[in-house]
């Protein structure tokens, strides 16, 4: 079965075009141009990826992609005009998986779309012999290796791993990795995460999976 993607794009136009191109990528497609329908739509039929404007009648993108992080972790891209860094920062920082800005190429989008299908692929089918992290035992294994971790390492091995793909920024990961909230500085998480990388190689030779993505913070990929 064909993945379904779910265009939600008040440009008809440019809806038509992404439907057409996902087409014949093999993909199927629902649209929706009005925000305040979408919430409504994956909770009644989850798609499997999202193309989201952050432009929208009825409800603004960021909205709807900070609701659907409540209670789904359905790959979310998200298409828009703003190009300023800070659209880009809060797009990811509320759980955005990509970010295109128009205009695009729909052959781009397509490819964006496959590499991050893929990604969730590749992370369902390596739950069992990958990354197990159990909070309770405080407890990490990766390639059925145990992992030797302070608890600050651990807590971000557990952010990054809660979402394989997003990046979380600086601040982000020292908000959750220090929950006695005393002050660091930004650059203490890439001690941490040094460390950390450190720790995993062996578990899994030649592949690092804490990738540092440039002005914006880090991910884990699986």
């Amino acid at each position: 079965m064909s993945a379904r993607i779910l265009i939600v794009e008040d440009e008809a136009k440019l809806a038509a075009l992404l439907a057409d191109y996902l087409k014949a990528a093999d993909f199927s497609s629902q649209w929706i141009s009005d925000g305040a329908e979408v919430i409504p739509a994956v909770k009644a039929d989850p798609p499997d990826l999202i193309l989201l404007d952050i432009m929208l009648p009825g409800r603004n993108g960021l909205d709807i992609c900070r609701e659907l992080r409540q209670f789904s972790e359905v790959p979310i891209v998200m298409l828009t005009a703003r190009v300023e860094e800070i659209d880009r920062l809060l797009g990811l920082e509320l759980g955005a998986d990509d970010y295109i800005c128009k205009p695009f190429s729909p052959r781009e989008v397509v490819a964006r779309v496959k590499a991050i299908l893929r990604r969730v692929k590749r992370t369902r089918r390596g739950e069992e012999s990958g990354l197990q992290i159990d909070s309770e035992r405080f407890s990490a294994t990766l390639n059925g290796h145990t992992l030797k971790l302070t608890p600050v390492e651990f807590r971000l091995l557990q952010t990054l791993a809660s979402a394989p793909g997003r990046v979380f920024s600086r601040e982000q990961l020292l908000d959750h990795a220090y929950t006695d909230h005393r002050i660091v500085t930004d650059r203490t998480v890439d001690s941490h995460v040094k460390n950390l990388r450190r720790k995993l190689e062996p578990a899994n030779p030649g592949q690092d999976i804490i990738h540092s993505i440039y002005g914006l913070g880090y991910k884990l990929e699986l």
